[in-house]
């Protein structure tokens, strides 16, 4: 988990990261090809979530840099105290099907845990290989919304959203 200062060190990472995977096609809010100051612009946003205490970082590091990373915002409202969401589980390109995506998703239950969450909620673009990979994480999926996300060639696409609670 990385503290805001740890954060703004792994922005050059974190930034080609997140521009690996929009550009291999994943729905993370952005259209390929992502320019990288927007990709830092981004990033930077995280990190001013992460100095507030609302998000916790994860990132998966190996011999070649950043390989993942997902985010964890803690509800702050008294109803949901017991609340997390999951955003933005991304896996470089390179390292998929490795172990780094199940190994995050692990640690944001550890820690989600630790801080006494015990509700865990994400959506996912349907029909992505991202459904079958929750699914087998124990993720139920609640519900899905037709039109959600606007497609760069101007057609739409279903977002579902998923749960899983923690014991």
């Amino acid at each position: 988990m990385l503290d805001a200062q740890a954060a703004t060190d792994a922005l050059p990472g974190l930034a080609a990261l997140l521009a690996d995977a929009v550009d291999d096609g994943a729905s993370l809010g952005f259209w390929a090809p992502l320019r990288p100051s927007r990709a830092l612009a981004y990033w930077h946003d995280v990190r001013a979530e992460v100095e507030g205490g609302d998000v916790l970082l994860l990132v998966a590091e190996d011999g070649e840099g950043v390989a993942g990373s997902v985010q964890l915002e803690l509800c702050g409202k008294d109803n949901g105290a017991h609340r997390v969401e999951v955003r933005k589980l991304m896996v470089h390109s390179s390292r998929r099907r490795t172990g780094v995506g199940r190994a995050l998703m692990q640690v944001a239950e550890d820690e989600s845990k630790a801080r006494n969450r015990t509700l865990l909620v994400l959506d996912t673009r349907t029909g992505d290989d991202s459904e079958s990979f929750y699914r087998a994480l124990g993720y139920a999926p609640a519900g899905s919304i037709p039109g959600f996300v606007r497609e760069a060639d101007g057609t739409s696409s279903a977002t579902t959203y998923y749960y899983r609670h923690l014991a």
